[in-house]
């Protein structure tokens, strides 16, 4: 803790710090997503609507989304105002974001905006600061029946710090530097993931490669397509207890493109009769957040977003999965220029299965893997190099972020 925090803590709350119920100090309302039925609700939409796959993809201080709506999809209540921020209090919790500029957000985000009475005596960046220790305790108050959720009883009594604005500002800007350092090392990490990915798409290019080049099939002929699914909510049973890893979005953005469990798991019950997808299946997402996909390497479900991709076993020789799982970055690049953008985005599947893949000699696909294991290795794995001391600052940051918001409660006479 810096010096000069300590000098403010001691010259201007000396005897403790306010802390007031989250519901006193901010209004409250859910997010909700507009109805797909509606083309006129999403198309030429100029309001940002913003779902988990922003803070995914884009980080927790963000003044767009993705997805945009019209504003005949904005109910009676308005759109929520700027410098709010948003909670995930459902489905994947423990995530929040700080949003400036007027907006929408889905139904898993609960909106804080801080009352008028409060708005000259808490400085919205300290509030997304502090939010991450309501992150923290919402994890550890979840209904867990069917659906995951935050007891919204407890959290509107949540306990929320309101030090003097000399404070928050002096904890603001120190935060801020901690984030400028990490956002260095990440930029660097960022240029050398787009190197890998230049020899990447280089290394699977074989027409370059080698002389007549080297055939491809049909990605029909190659793989079984079957579609994921959402057992029903409704059934707590589906849900209770499950053992089977059930994929989503999630999954890959938390831990990677290459998986042997999910987040949520499902029970035997939830099963359809067409069974599992196998072990060494790849999904590939053709629906809503488009462009990703996993190597998954046990049994499992996924949800409706995927389509899952199974070597069919007539090449089960002569094809490598981890190498189809490397093949599979071009084409998750091809899904992302093959959009059908109406209501809701989905990849032309037509066309999806007459994707071409390549398919050269079992030891050319392995000596292929062998060289990418190495590049992805540098890229991603948080044992070593950038990613190791990024993980590290992250760790450090974390610390440090949680002592400077762990004030001493004012006592009251």
């Amino acid at each position: 803790m810096s010096s000069k925090l300590d000098q403010l803590l001691a010259r201007l709350c000396p005897d403790g710090v306010e802390f007031m119920p989250l519901g006193k100090i901010f209004d409250m309302r859910n997010g909700y997503t507009p109805s797909k039925r509606q083309n006129e609700y999403w198309e030429n939409g100029v309001i940002p609507w913003f779902r988990m796959e922003d803070i995914r993809e884009n980080g927790r201080i963000l003044t767009d989304a993705i997805q945009h709506v019209s504003t005949t999809a904005v109910k009676k209540g308005g759109l929520f105002p700027a410098n709010s921020i948003i909670v995930a209090t459902s489905a994947t919790i423990g995530e929040h974001a700080l949003i400036l500029a007027p907006f929408l957000a889905n139904q898993r985000f609960t909106c804080l905006s801080i009352k008028a009475k409060w708005r000259n005596k808490i400085e919205p960046k300290f509030a997304f600061y502090a939010c991450f220790k309501l992150d923290s305790w919402c994890l550890n108050n979840v209904n867990n029946g069917g659906f995951a959720s935050v007891d919204m009883v407890r959290f509107q009594e949540f306990l929320f710090p309101v030090p003097p604005l000399e404070v928050q500002n002096e904890i603001v800007q120190i935060l801020d530097k901690f984030t400028e350092l990490t956002a260095e090392l990440t930029a660097e990490l960022t240029a050398r993931r787009k190197q890998y990915g230049y020899y990447r798409d280089l290394l699977l290019n074989f027409d370059n490669r080698y002389k007549g080049g080297v055939k491809h099939h049909l990605l029909s002929d190659v793989f079984d397509m079957r579609n994921g699914y959402t057992p029903s909510k409704k059934h707590n049973e589906y849900w209770e207890n499950g053992v089977i890893p059930w994929f989503r979005m999630e999954d890959i953005r938390e831990n990677g493109h290459i998986l042997t469990d999910a987040v949520q798991h499902i029970t035997p019950t939830a099963v359809k009769k067409s069974g599992l997808f196998p072990a060494n299946s790849i999904i590939v997402s053709t629906t809503a957040t488009i462009g990703e996909h996993a190597l998954i390497l046990t049994p499992f479900l996924a949800n409706q977003q995927f389509t899952c991709l199974t070597i069919k076993s007539k090449w089960k020789n002569k094809l490598e999965p981890k190498f189809a799982f490397y093949v599979c970055f071009k084409l998750a690049t091809w899904c992302l220029r093959n959009v059908n953008n109406g209501g809701f985005a989905s990849v032309d599947m037509k066309r999806f299965r007459a994707f071409p893949i390549p398919i050269p000699p079992l030891e050319v696909q392995n000596e292929t893997v062998r060289i990418l294991d190495k590049f992805s290795t540098l890229c991603n794995d948080l044992t070593s190099g950038l990613p190791a001391e990024i993980e590290a600052r992250k760790r450090q940051y974390e610390y440090y972020r949680d002592k400077l918001l762990s004030f001493k409660p004012l006592k009251r006479a």
